[in-house]
């Protein structure tokens, strides 16, 4: 009944499909497009979690994917949920260019599993949270750091089920020193090179000797997630993990993705 009346007093549509939703929600999402946001659940490397398109990958004695056999990582580790594309691509984008801050906490609630088999069999003092820091001009422009919304709400759902006691998000120890051009669109070395430097460290007491763990919205090469990395570990940290809502990559190409060469943030502007 009440589903009923929020319907008839409140109607919308959902903002990925345009179905009308009937029943009470606090995002424009419907139950139907929310299930689609499915974990990986396949193959993936077992460095940097970049998902197999084959089970055969596992046959391998080293079942790591060829950036991971040629590249070192700054990161110990790398996990994502999903694979960028389809509903969670489209919900992230909306995250990114609609100003969706409540949607940004209810994604961070679809992390716990990730998070923990990033820290299983791991002891000691409770992992640290760090998001991936947007430069101040992004954030004011923006309004919110994505990062920062997805590491509450895993942290607020592992609350829940009090699973990581005395788990924490950081937001103070790590800052970008320069605004960078958006690393969507870039060759690899071009990534590589935006953001060498980019990153700082500061009250490096709050991670010194622990486990730091490195959110973000999305990993495609893993040069972010590597450059922030490093400044964590040169300030102490015990080690760096790095946990990720999708990894876009090639390998599982999306049909409603930007054209080539157009970036995030032209395509979000689709969004406004």
């Amino acid at each position: 009944m009440a589903n009923t009346v929020f319907a008839v007093v409140f109607p919308t549509s959902c903002s990925l499909c345009q179905q009308e939703i009937t029943e009470a929600t606090l995002i424009d999402i419907c139950r139907e497009c929310w299930a689609h946001l499915e974990p990986w659940t396949g193959a993936a490397c077992a460095h940097c979690g970049l998902p197999f398109p084959s089970q055969r990958a596992l046959e391998s004695s080293v079942a790591v994917c060829p950036p991971c056999r040629v590249e070192e990582f700054q990161f110990d580790l790398a996990r994502s949920y999903g694979v960028y594309s389809g509903e969670l691509r489209a919900a992230i984008l909306q995250l990114k260019f609609r100003r969706r801050e409540r949607l940004g906490k209810r994604l961070g609630e679809l992390l716990p599993l990730t998070y923990n088999s990033l820290v299983a069999d791991r002891t000691g003092a409770p992992p640290v949270l760090v998001p991936v820091p947007l430069h101040l001009s992004r954030r004011r422009e923006r309004g919110f750091n994505q990062a920062e919304l997805l590491a509450r709400g895993l942290a607020r759902k592992l609350a829940k089920t009090n699973s990581a006691p005395g788990l924490r998000v950081e937001t103070h120890c790590l800052y970008r020193t320069r605004a960078t051009a958006p690393q969507s669109g870039l060759s690899l070395h071009q990534r590589r090179e935006n953001v060498r430097g980019v990153f700082a460290a500061l009250r490096a007491e709050r991670i010194r000797d622990r486990v730091v763990i490195l959110v973000d919205d999305v990993m495609t090469t893993g040069a972010t997630l590597s450059a922030a990395a490093g400044v964590l570990k040169n300030a102490g940290a015990l080690q760096v993990l790095g946990l990720t809502l999708a990894r876009a990559t090639p390998q599982f190409p999306d049909p409603d993705a930007a054209a080539p060469g157009q970036t995030l943030d032209d395509f979000g502007r689709a969004w406004t």
